[in-house]
């Protein structure tokens, strides 16, 4: 079986593409599924690299998944437990294609329908405060206000800003080179302040002109390693407590905040597709959602029963 995995693993990070964190997710998934096959088969003992998981899983039914589906809804959501499913149907699927199974009992399971969430937004005003909130004159809250600017002016992920690295930046273009999910590079825009903030983090920590080499990561800890996603969500809840604004607002609401403010601006949906780095507009449109007060002022210009609502 652990051979097995292991393939399946190479064929998810080389031919599929994807991230290492829905790499991680789609092999602890089936690894889980795994160790339930063996306990309901009453095979406790057999170990999980012997060839008799082999044929445990090519007999795996369509009961048998939902089994073990339903014990996960009692603990997890259904966005979970589609993941869960969508790791399973991949592997049956790769299993198929290499000849070591016949079948896919995931193919047999319906997809759990989904909530679907509004994305958490801060409105310009409590932006400002956060982003203008000083926080000290320490190295490392010069660099947290770099890191929450840079999100807010550019839409990046936390996990691609911690990636990033000195020869991203292009300060004379203003542009920042970004590394997205699925290995997709995309140059996007960085404001001025955002820029600043950046220059004047990397003044500090360098003490010169020369910010160091190209591949050296920009945010660094105190170890002088590479900035974690962790770290990045527990400064965040430190400065959003600091300035008094809702400790429940992640780095990932400023991505959101970035592009809902954007498209209330008027910009392009598709150009907010290209900066956030999305492969679908359905997947940007559900900015759309938020931008109501935008869709109003529209309908009362423009519709000819529209005027004289009050504001």
């Amino acid at each position: 079986m652990a051979d097995w995995i292991n393939c399946f693993a190479g064929y998810l990070t080389v031919e599929r593409n994807l991230s290492p964190h829905t790499c991680n997710g789609y092999l602890r998934d089936v690894r889980a599924f795994s160790a339930f096959v063996v306990n309901l088969t009453g095979n406790d003992d057999v170990d999980l690299t012997s060839g008799r998981i082999n044929q445990l899983l090519a007999h795996v039914d369509k009961q048998c998944l939902r089994r073990w589906l339903a014990e996960q809804q009692r603990r997890c959501k259904k966005v979970t437990v589609a993941r869960k499913l969508a790791s399973l149907r991949a592997f049956y699927s790769y299993l198929n294609r290499e000849g070591l199974v016949v079948g896919n009992p995931a193919d047999l399971i319906a997809t759990p329908k989904l909530e679907h969430f509004l994305p958490t937004t801060l409105d310009v005003d409590d932006v400002y405060h956060l982003l203008d909130h000083e926080g000290g004159k320490s190295i490392g809250a010069i660099r947290d206000r770099a890191i929450f600017e840079l999100i807010y002016s550019s839409g990046l992920r936390v996990s691609e800003v911690v990636g990033l690295n000195i020869g991203d930046l292009r300060e004379a273009e203003q542009l920042v080179r970004v590394l997205g999910k699925g290995g997709k590079m995309r140059i996007v825009p960085i404001g001025k302040t955002a820029l600043k903030r950046v220059r004047d983090y990397l003044l500090e920590r360098c003490s010169d002109q020369c910010y160091g080499e190209q591949t050296e990561p920009i945010f660094l800890n105190r170890s002088g390693g590479r900035l974690s996603v962790r770290s990045v969500q527990r400064n965040l809840k430190k400065k959003l407590f600091q300035a008094g604004l809702p400790t429940s607002v992640t780095p990932h609401s400023l991505r959101h905040s970035f592009a809902t403010h954007l498209l209330g601006g008027g910009a392009d949906l598709r150009a907010i597709q290209e900066m956030l780095g999305h492969s679908s507009l359905s997947t940007t449109q559900c900015y759309t959602h938020v931008s109501v007060e935008r869709v109003m002022l529209e309908y009362d210009k423009t519709h000819p029963r529209g005027g004289g609502r009050k504001k």
